[in-house]
């Protein structure tokens, strides 16, 4: 058991020795974080949408649903809406009792749901699409989200800029204090995965017959952002 305790001990130690040992190599440096940004305006909007059917039979219900579901895919496909655009992302059947009515033992009616989601590629499309989606029996608009067609390109730019960024940083650090930067030490990036922060446009949906003298959407402006952390080496 003695033994034990001063292996262990002799390891701690030794373990000790090695961090002071690569504290004392380490040079001197500084350590700046750099922020970059692109913003860019959209060129894609994901809508999400659904077909609501209310029916006293179960089967009617859902098949309803499934029909008008079908009849937004074969629209869609029709005006030239790639079929890996469009997703079905939500369905739903469930019976229906008045809150009032504890414990009746039939529902009032049955309601299926079927949620869908379509990515549009040429923003003025959109109002054409939407207003044909509303007479094949959408009845439920649940939002839109722009995007960016390239993200990535506009990744690698928001992390240039970072990386500039602190660049700059050091430098008017440093010589402020006299010294001199030298080579990049360590870096870390921090991107935003996630995908661009969209500015949201609210679908004011009063009825299938809206104004068409101008655009129902606006994009607003897409945000990419990069987080960099560089240590640089002090000359």
């Amino acid at each position: 058991m003695k033994k034990l305790k001063w292996i262990a001990l002799l390891v701690l130690l030794f373990g000790v020795v090695q961090v002071q040992a690569q504290q004392q190599m380490m040079p001197p440096l500084i350590n700046v974080n750099g922020i970059g940004e692109v913003k860019v305006q959209p060129d894609e909007v994901l809508l999400n949408f659904g077909v609501e059917t209310r029916e006293k039979d179960l089967e009617q219900a859902k098949k309803q649903t499934d029909a008008k579901a079908a009849a937004v895919i074969n629209y869609l496909k029709n005006q030239g809406v790639e079929a890996k655009y469009i997703q079905t992302s939500f369905v739903n059947v469930q019976p229906v009792y008045n809150s009032g009515e504890y414990g009746k033992a039939s529902p009032d009616f049955y309601m299926a749901q079927k949620n869908m989601t379509v990515l549009i590629k040429k923003l003025d499309k959109f109002d054409q699409l939407l207003s044909g989606l509303y007479a094949q029996g959408v009845n439920r608009v649940d939002g839109i989200s722009f995007q960016l067609s390239d993200v990535e390109k506009y990744k690698t730019e928001a992390r240039k800029r970072a990386v500039n960024d602190a660049k700059q940083k050091a430098v008017a650090l440093t010589s402020e204090l006299g010294a001199k930067l030298g080579r990049v030490y360590t870096i870390n990036e921090n991107s935003n995965e996630g995908g661009p922060r969209p500015m949201y446009a609210k679908v004011m949906m009063e009825s299938a017959a809206y104004d068409q003298s101008g655009p129902s959407i606006a994009g607003g402006e897409v945000v990419v952002t990069s987080n960099v952390a560089i240590s640089f080496v002090i000359e």
